[in-house]
């Protein structure tokens, strides 16, 4: 997809998500209608690393980009399976036991951390347990066979580098999700609110990837600017639980989100001007 195409979808999801917000502002009223905006940026501004994730996955497994499509379709359904049984899981957790609260709040400040301050762990798909299971009870071929999942030789099934690829996006998005899940939780409670941002988030993914393919170098500080989201909402989450007199509005989260965003892209425009000069 060419970056001006895929810019095109990027704008009508980001505008379909809008619309919605505003049905949820007209039967909800302004407190839904807030939660879910910020909710969605948040689920928005987490897709970034997946996409880099995805980047790197599509390289390794050389899937060339008349077939990547085809991946990111199906990878997309698997993810909006994937991210409700975490939503459905994760409200029955909160339900029964409130205490997992701190676990989720200590997980998003460490991987916050980790994200805008650690060191970029390789990736190296060989070593994914999903994958390595899979080739256990699957052969595999290493040639693209066009738009296949699997083909057949000798009457023996094979799987494609497509669906090896797809394979290891799934698994990686399991990973994803345990930062995702918990902190769109920390805005809202309303499984409603939670599963139509994170669904709405995730299907404009494909159309931000093939943005961000052309774009990735331009935002590099985007990621670590997603990290202090990450320890802020996980901050926000434990701050009730520490003094329950307390609670940070949703209003003033959705104004601190805006504004790392921004910094973030700012500073990473900053750095491009700066290496080009």
């Amino acid at each position: 997809m060419h970056p001006s195409k895929a810019l095109k979808w990027v704008i009508f999801w980001v505008s379909t998500a809008l619309a919605f917000n505003a049905v949820v502002y007209y039967y909800m009223g302004q407190q839904k209608a807030i939660e879910f905006l910020t909710g969605y940026i948040i689920e928005e501004s987490l897709s970034v690393d997946n996409l880099f994730v995805f980047l790197v996955l599509f390289k390794y497994f050389k899937i060339p980009p008349e077939y990547q499509r085809r991946v990111l379709n199906w990878g997309i359904v698997g993810v909006i399976f994937l991210r409700g049984v975490f939503i459905l899981l994760g409200s029955v957790l909160i339900t029964q036991f409130g205490f997992i609260l701190f676990i989720f709040g200590a997980i998003l400040i460490y991987s916050g951390y980790q994200m805008a301050f650690g060191e970029e762990k390789e990736i190296h798909p060989e070593d994914n347990r999903t994958l390595k299971l899979f080739k256990r009870f699957m052969k595999t071929t290493h040639e693209i066979h066009g738009h296949d999942f699997f083909i057949k030789k000798n009457g023996v099934l094979y799987a494609t580098p497509l669906f090896v690829c797809l394979i290891v996006i799934e698994s990686t998005d399991v990973v994803f999700a345990i930062d995702s899940i918990p902190a769109i939780f920390a805005i809202t409670k309303d499984p409603f609110i939670i599963f139509s941002s994170n669904i709405l988030a995730v299907l404009g993914l494909r159309s931000m990837y093939f943005l961000l393919s052309a774009l990735a170098d331009k935002f590099a500080f985007v990621k670590k600017g997603v990290g202090f989201i990450l320890v802020y909402v996980g901050i926000k989450m434990l701050v009730p639980m520490i003094n329950p007199s307390y609670h940070i509005p949703v209003f003033i989260s959705l104004g601190v989100i805006l504004t790392i965003l921004t910094a973030s892209v700012i500073i990473s425009i900053y750095q491009n001007r700066k290496k080009q000069s």
